[in-house]
């Protein structure tokens, strides 16, 4: 497959051939919502908590007494029915870490890389150079390349002034190639990658890295 290398102006330069064990995998949906769950699963803490009715600070005197009062009878006052009692089956903290093997992972960012290069989502640029953050001139960019649509960044780790001046646009987040996901990379309407994190991508999930 092969795609336009486009430049800061959004004029087309070159182009670029893609390769198929990447960016024309078969695209399964299945795999691609399965890495999701897994990854938004993993994001959560787990960390709340709640106090059962023996977690209750409270006395352990009769509340009040058994008859002549028309209540029902009761013995506590820290019961989850009660203001100020225990919560009943409330959450504890837990683990909601998902495990999915690394070739599904693999699989899950090959479909979505090849579902963004068939639908035409996917732009490359040659080179992605800010001497210092501006986030003018990369509203300039973003304009030029992805309209008033939203866009993910894909940079390498020394694009660094790229990511600064992304930080401050809504609708634009900028992702070193190294941490490609499949929330991103399907969660915005273009993903603009640089040739040098595409050379990234390329190491990382190609077959034959």
């Amino acid at each position: 497959m092969q795609l336009p290398v486009l430049n800061s102006a959004g004029r087309e330069v070159s182009q670029v051939e893609l390769p198929a064990d990447i960016f024309e995998a078969k695209i399964n949906v299945g795999l691609m919502h399965q890495a999701f769950v897994r990854q938004m699963a993993n994001a959560r803490q787990g960390s709340h908590n709640t106090l059962s009715r023996s977690e209750v600070r409270a006395t352990g005197a009769k509340w009040y007494r058994q008859k002549g009062t028309g209540r029902a009878r009761h013995g506590a006052q820290s019961a989850p029915i009660f203001v100020g009692g225990g919560l009943a089956h409330g959450p504890k903290p837990r683990d909601y870490s998902k495990r999915m093997p690394k070739k599904m992972r693999q699989g899950a960012i090959r479909s979505a890389l090849s579902a963004l290069a068939r639908d035409e989502q996917l732009v490359l640029v040659d080179k992605l150079d800010l001497e210092a953050p501006k986030t003018k001139e990369m509203r300039r960019f973003i304009q030029a390349l992805a309209g008033e649509q939203s866009a993910l960044i894909v940079v390498t780790r020394d694009q660094k002034t790229v990511r600064k001046s992304a930080r401050n646009l809504t609708k634009v987040h900028s992702l070193v190639a190294e941490y490609l996901n499949v929330r991103d990379l399907l969660k915005y309407d273009k993903v603009i990658m640089s040739l040098d994190a595409l050379d990234v991508v390329k190491s990382i999930w190609g077959k034959g890295a």
